[in-house]
């Protein structure tokens, strides 16, 4: 029971100076026009040495929304700073979950944990960065955004699990482009563009292999329209999705 209570405690130090960090960053790159030091990511290396390889792992797409709206009511400089702050917020958020990020498209970043021999642990650290970047966007980035009137920021994510190829686009081993490609990839795109404004969805893949604590905060999506199509890839049935209730 202390040792709970210990743990407990450090998560949420871990948490409070986390948002702190958030907060100096984001308040000195609207104030000062600074950019962020470069993201420092393992994610290209650790591609390049498994090209070609099939790798069980946890894909993470978190999306920015609203940023269409944005464009047309803020200065180009300030949504600059503002999406780029986002972007490399999110980025923190998954190297600190044991996640690699691999890479940025506009205003959404995706990232990608490679699961161990049972992947439980993975999906725990999956699931707890995707609640992780919802903390630090509510609580970090949007009271410094409110700050100077800016409207606050919202995300949508999907997570789901399964085996990925690493693939390298060219000959060259150490310039040519290498990215992933395969199921887990496909759905969580899907997931995540099905999620309302600061939800998270997770796959069945991933909600199956979560410790029973974590299980508690999900429940599964009863689908009324008939939107969700997708089936699994072992049982042919359609693919159970859950929602994040806390």
């Amino acid at each position: 029971m202390n040792e709970d209570r210990n743990e407990n405690k450090e998560q949420a130090l871990y948490s409070e100076n986390m948002i702190l960090e958030t907060q100096k960053r984001v308040w000195g790159a609207l104030k000062k026009g600074y950019e962020y030091s470069g993201v420092v990511d393992e994610s290209e290396q650790f591609l390049r040495k498994n090209v070609f390889s099939k790798l069980d792992m946890i894909v993470l797409y978190v999306d920015l929304v609203g940023s269409t709206t944005m464009t047309l009511e803020m200065p180009a400089e300030k949504i600059a700073i503002i999406i780029s702050s986002f972007s490399q917020e999110m980025a923190a958020v998954i190297r600190q979950h044991q996640g690699y990020v691999l890479k940025f498209i506009g205003d959404a970043v995706i990232g990608f944990f490679v699961a161990g021999k049972s992947g439980l642990l993975t999906a725990d650290n999956a699931v707890n960065c995707s609640k992780s970047m919802l903390s630090v966007i509510q609580k970090g980035i949007n009271p410094i955004l409110n700050q100077y009137d800016y409207p606050d920021l919202m995300v949508k994510i999907g997570v789901d699990f399964g085996q990925n190829i690493v693939v390298r686009y060219g000959s060259d081993a150490e310039h040519s482009h290498v990215d992933l490609m395969g199921p887990a990839m496909n759905i969580a795109s899907k997931i995540q563009y099905l999620a309302k404004p600061n939800q998270i969805l997770i796959g069945s893949d991933v909600f199956q292999k979560l410790h029973p604590n974590l299980q508690k905060e999900f429940a599964q999506i009863t689908w009324k329209n008939n939107e969700w199509k997708y089936r699994s890839r072992l049982t042919g049935e359609i693919y159970k999705v859950y929602e994040h209730k806390e």
